[in-house]
């Protein structure tokens, strides 16, 4: 029987990048875009403010953009302030690479696990599925999910009790399965 496992978002991540003020690596998104209209051109920024100091920085998200160019529907959901926009931005690989940030995960994210009434049984398989891309070690979501410490975890690797298609010390952000023995 596979029991299946959801890493799920809780919060918006925090945003790494320098602040030009006070030298902290960290903002904190709010939710709230700024858009700027250059007669028939726009601009779109999804506004962090410094963790440190409450400095005000801007993502960029859309760039002198014609407005024909821009569906309608995401038009409103920047001047409402979606947070499922923000949301689904923040993650947005080219909004990350044009703004040269990374997104820091720590305490934003929860493992469902289903309850632990499949504790008892001889062979366990598990499905993991993350509901966002949060990169986190499988190894960690395991010693979560069974309450084990991290170095229980690497010695059932190492005998070949926990095994994997994938690599579990490495982070990972897609869906994964592993096989637990006992």
């Amino acid at each position: 029987m596979l029991t299946n496992w959801v890493v799920a978002p809780t919060c918006l991540p925090l945003v790494r990048r320098r602040c030009h003020t006070c030298a902290s690596e960290r903002f904190r998104p709010d939710g709230k875009f700024r858009v700027n209209a250059h007669h028939k051109l726009l601009d779109a920024w999804l506004l962090v403010l410094c963790t440190a100091c409450g400095q005000t920085a801007k993502l960029t998200v859309l760039e002198r953009t014609h407005v024909r160019d821009v569906r309608p529907e995401l038009l409103d959901r920047l001047h409402a302030n979606d947070p499922a926009l923000a949301a689904e931005l923040l993650q947005d690989p080219a909004v990350r690479r044009r703004n040269r940030t990374a997104l820091d995960w720590d305490g934003a994210w929860r493992l469902d696990t289903g309850g632990w009434d499949h504790l008892d049984r001889e062979v366990i398989d598990v499905a993991v599925r993350f509901a966002a891309r949060i990169p986190v070690r499988p190894a960690r979501l395991i010693a979560e999910g069974f309450a084990l410490s991290r170095a229980e975890v690497e010695r059932l690797i190492a005998e070949g009790q926990l095994v994997s298609a994938v690599r579990l010390n490495s982070r990972l952000s897609d869906t994964f399965t592993f096989t637990l023995k006992r």
